[in-house]
């Protein structure tokens, strides 16, 4: 599980600055910036924070999150409708989701 990816995949598509993502989610920035360098492991509540602050649900930070191997379990055409629809969270402008 990589978070720090899906992390900074959701910021960058919402076009938001490390700052701006660590101030909606109450962390610092320096701290926003380990998670995302995986030099850190959040817990469950700053992950809901961070999803919050990014207007994503929860679980697909997770998803997005997942590593080769961690979703081989799924079957591949609902991995691939899961993978259409987090594109499409992320594509709608995040004010849309407040």
């Amino acid at each position: 599980m990589n978070l720090g990816n899906a992390i900074q995949l959701c910021r960058t598509r919402r076009q938001l600055s490390q700052a701006e993502l660590a101030r909606l989610a109450g962390c610092s920035v320096s701290y926003l910036s380990m998670l995302e360098n995986s030099k850190r492991d959040p817990t469950l509540s700053m992950v809901q924070s961070i999803a919050d602050g990014l207007k994503v649900p929860l679980e697909i930070l997770f998803f997005l999150g997942a590593e080769k191997g961690e979703l081989s379990g799924i079957d591949r055409e609902l991995a691939g409708q899961l993978a259409m629809t987090a594109l499409e969270i992320l594509n709608e402008p995040a004010a849309a989701k407040a």
